[in-house]
């Protein structure tokens, strides 16, 4: 897992209405691995940001390949801004591991509103959602795809046989809520 702050870049810019631009010497799918536990704090802070009604400002990001081509993504997206945001006072997004943790956690939201087999693995309360923690572990290691989701073919070949056997019926759910 690559914690450090210095590789590859993150060049962090703020536009004269408030955007913040990242230009990334890399592309989604090079994003590192994080640890689980990370994920889950980032998902508890994101929930604590919107408790808040903090909804951050709106980013937009520029991955590059090494051939010159780019992938662009923009969060403009009140929740997203949110998340990111979050992320972004927690563990700081000018840096590869926070972007990744970033990233991570906006396509874990992604699939899991896509993936019908995925939901028996979280439990929706008032409060946000409790998961089954293998869909942290999952979400932690998966590669990111070219557009910065989960493969969800690829991820769910991740998560464990007994988890899919019962995803009617969660086993244990984690305490992250968002």
């Amino acid at each position: 897992m690559d914690c450090s702050d210095t590789s590859p870049s993150v060049r962090v810019g703020t536009s004269p209405d408030g955007v913040l631009t990242y230009a990334i010497d890399r592309p989604p799918e090079a994003l590192p691995a994080v640890r689980g536990h990370d994920l889950e704090l980032g998902w508890d802070a994101a929930r604590d940001a919107a408790l808040s009604g903090r909804w951050g400002a709106v980013r937009g990001f520029r991955f590059r390949r090494q051939d010159g081509s780019v992938t662009d993504l923009a969060l403009s997206d009140r929740d997203a801004r949110c998340w990111a945001g979050a992320v972004d006072h927690t563990v700081g997004m000018n840096s590869w591991y926070g972007l990744s943790i970033c990233l991570r956690l906006l396509a874990l939201v992604d699939l899991l509103a896509r993936a019908g087999w995925a939901t028996g693995l979280l439990r929706l309360e008032r409060g946000g959602a409790a998961l089954h923690p293998s869909l942290l572990r999952a979400a932690a290691v998966a590669p990111l795809t070219k557009e910065a989701r989960f493969d969800e073919i690829g991820f769910r070949a991740r998560l464990p046989r007994f988890v899919l056997d019962r995803s009617h019926t969660p086993v244990r759910l984690t305490g992250a809520t968002a």
